[in-house]
C-alpha cells in the first residue's frame, strides 16, 4: 500500500478504533509493507480458491515492496483495488493472511513483526513475511505462464 509516514498516530489506535472509523493516516498506516496484495492471484472458477503467484503488478518495486506510484496508480493500473472498511469483507477472499486489515476485521492481533508493533518498517523484511526479492514483473511473464510462478504465501 502506501508506506506513509506512521509518526503522528496515537500509540495501539488500531487495538480500540473500528476499521471504519479509522481516519485515513490511520487505515493507511496498517499496511504493513509486504507486497502481497499486489501480486497476480489465479482464482479457479470452478472451486473459487486463489493461488498466489510471484508474478508482481508493474508498480510494485520489488526492493520496497511499495507501490513506486501508489497516490496515482489507478492512471497505470485502473483495476487496482482501493480497499476501504466498506469495501474490505468482500476482497477478504483474496487477501493475504498475515495482512493487517483482514486480521483486525476478524478480531486478531497484528504480528510482533508489523511496523505498527515494532516501529520498524524493515521487521516486516527481517521476519521472512515480505515478497522483498522474490518477484518477476508481470511486464516479463506471458498471462498463460502465471501457473508457473504458484507459490505459497510467506508467512
Amino acid at each position: 500500500m502506501s508506506g506513509i509516514d506512521r509518526s503522528g498516530l496515537r500509540p495501539h489506535f488500531w487495538e480500540d478504533v473500528p476499521l471504519r472509523k479509522m481516519t485515513q493516516a490511520e487505515w493507511e498506516a496498517l499496511c504493513d509493507g509486504c507486497g502481497k496484495c499486489c501480486l497476480n492471484k489465479l482464482e479457479d472458477e470452478e472451486t473459487g480458491e486463489v493461488a498466489l503467484t510471484r508474478v508482481a503488478c508493474r508498480l510494485l518495486d520489488d526492493s520496497t515492496c511499495l507501490c513506486s506510484q501508489y497516490p496515482i496508480r489507478h492512471q497505470f493500473v485502473p483495476e487496482c483495488i482501493s480497499l476501504t472498511a466498506k469495501n474490505l469483507e468482500s476482497h477478504l477472499y483474496w487477501m493475504p493472511e498475515t495482512c493487517a486489515y483482514k486480521l483486525l476485521h476478524e478480531g486478531k492481533p497484528l504480528h510482533d513483526w508489523h511496523p505498527l508493533i515494532s516501529g520498524d518498517p524493515e521487521t516486516v523484511h527481517a521476519a521472512g513475511v515480505s515478497m522483498r526479492g522474490n518477484t518477476v514483473p508481470e511486464f516479463e511473464v506471458d498471462e498463460d505462464d502465471w501457473e508457473d510462478h504458484i507459490i505459497e504465501e510467506p508467512q
